[in-house]
């Protein structure tokens, strides 16, 4: 009998494996969400990414990239961190309208004032935990200010990301129309204090006018694994 029950459960199919998905890069975009955005700063930063995600130079470089897709998040932060678009594949138009659309249709959940430690764990939290596998692995960090109201301190955090092979790239927005708010040394310390690992960069937006064709750069650069060093499409 004791043999008998043996057999019957090694005979049992053995749960699948996780299947993990394959992409070449997993992109983690964190946006400002602070005290220093209002609602109609934030729709409009939002849709530099909707427009972004979906212009053709971007789509070029996402189907002729390595694997020809891409794995992206957009979250905002503010004292806390919301996802507002969850993970998702894009590798064409589609993709990158669905994507688009899911950017455009959440309220506002992130509230308060500066948390960049906070953000930047959230970020490699996202990637560590998701059901994805790539080669590449970034933050992509844009904001208006620096400061750390709350969690855990700003170098602290960014150390512990780099330390898990993930690379840290910022887009600083200056915001001279309203008596440059960020101050006017605002690029140097997202250099010292929040981009880091391989390859790491900025690409600052000057002002609103220019907000959505720096992210536009940005992407571009980032997913074809490139800085502005070595590749230059600001003319294009």
């Amino acid at each position: 009998m004791k043999h008998f029950i043996f057999a019957f459960f090694i005979s049992l199919p053995l749960p699948a494996a996780t299947q993990e998905t394959e992409v070449g890069l997993e992109l983690v975009l964190l946006a400002d969400a602070s005290g220093s955005i209002d609602q109609a700063e934030l729709i409009f930063q939002r849709q530099g990414y909707v427009d972004a995600i979906q212009d053709p130079m971007v789509l070029d470089a996402i189907e002729g990239s390595l694997y020809g897709n891409i794995a992206i998040t957009y979250v905002e932060w503010a004292t806390n961190q919301v996802v507002v678009a969850e993970w998702m594949i894009v590798d064409d138009a589609e993709s990158a309208a669905a994507f688009a659309n899911a950017i455009l249709e959440p309220p506002r959940q992130a509230f308060g004032r500066n948390a960049i430690g906070s953000a930047l764990l959230e970020g490699k939290r996202l990637i560590e935990e998701n059901d994805i596998f790539s080669p590449r692995q970034v933050i992509d960090f844009s904001g208006d200010s620096m400061g750390n109201s709350s969690g855990p301190p700003i170098l602290l955090a960014r150390d512990e990301v780099l330390a898990a092979g993930i690379t840290i790239n910022a887009l600083p927005i200056l915001r001279p129309e309203d008596g440059r708010r960020a101050g006017a040394n605002l690029e140097q310390l997202y250099a010292d204090n929040i981009i880091g690992g391989p390859g790491s960069f900025m690409v600052t937006a000057e002002d609103r006018a220019s907000f959505a064709k720096a992210v536009r750069r940005k992407l571009i650069l980032e997913i074809a694994g490139l800085t502005p060093e070595t590749y230059d499409i600001a003319s294009r």
